[in-house]
């Protein structure tokens, strides 16, 4: 048995959202400060500028974390590496060397409760059910997930025009059942989330942080023709067609 005390109770410490076994604390104020730092402390809580961590319920499910975000852990939890063998290994190698996330994320097993480090990112929670069971992330947004869920490295549907947009021609898709936590540029209230059923969403910009797995995503000219995207001043747009959604960031 354990007991955690001035966490959860302290008045400085406030549960923002809840999903699975994840719950997302946020300090209200910086009260470690020296009197030099004091009024930056001050107005940043004022802008939103606020600490976040995450806490996992291991004796929910078991997650896996990003390599290196484990802050502190306590009661009956392990740590294992999640390879399943070395052709698990040899895949993880591949895609993290795609994606550019780490090839093997630590999965936590047990009953206790895992927190992650501090970061001043906004910390989003989804349920993968509700984008029909697959999510394509952008890169290095990924933080934690429920274990029961699937990664592979999602390749974009032309080579070329990935290759000439200066994006990576791979992702990072996250398919099954369970709750996935991203830790975003931009809260979840200025977040654009955008339905497509059978239609197109061109996006000037690597604004979409992610988008369903079931939708074609491309890089394309923004006009019909060079002549045409050079006269619109847009040149080369990213494209995702078909039926799903997106969420966009104003601004990254």
């Amino acid at each position: 048995m354990y007991q955690i005390k001035n966490f959860f109770d302290n008045d400085d410490v406030k549960v923002i959202d809840s999903l699975g076994a994840f719950s997302v604390i946020e300090y209200q104020r910086d009260l470690s400060v020296m009197p030099e730092n004091a009024m930056i402390a001050y107005y940043s809580s004022q802008m939103n500028v606020r600490k976040r961590q995450v806490v996992c319920d291991i004796q929910k499910s078991n997650v896996t974390v990003q390599a290196g975000a484990m802050h502190w852990m306590v009661g009956d939890v392990k740590a294992t590496t999640g390879v399943k063998g070395v052709g698990d290994l040899f895949s993880k190698a591949v895609r993290g060397s795609v994606t550019g996330e780490s090839a093997i994320k630590p999965e936590y097993t047990g009953s206790g409760t895992l927190v992650l480090e501090p970061t001043y990112k906004h910390i989003l929670l989804l349920d993968v059910a509700d984008w029909n069971g697959s999510v394509v992330l952008d890169d290095g947004l990924f933080l934690a997930c429920e274990s029961s869920l699937k990664h592979k490295a999602v390749m974009r549907s032309n080579l070329s025009s990935a290759v000439a947009g200066g994006e990576g021609l791979f992702n990072l898709g996250i398919q099954g059942s369970g709750v996935l936590c991203l830790e975003s540029p931009c809260p979840r209230e200025e977040l654009v989330e955008i339905t497509l059923d059978h239609d197109v969403l061109k996006v000037d910009g690597n604004f979409a942080i992610a988008w369903s797995g079931s939708l074609e995503f491309t890089v394309e000219r923004s006009g019909k023709s060079l002549v045409g995207s050079a006269a619109s001043g847009e040149g080369l747009v990213n494209v995702y067609r078909g039926t799903g959604k997106v969420l966009l960031a104003p601004v990254r």
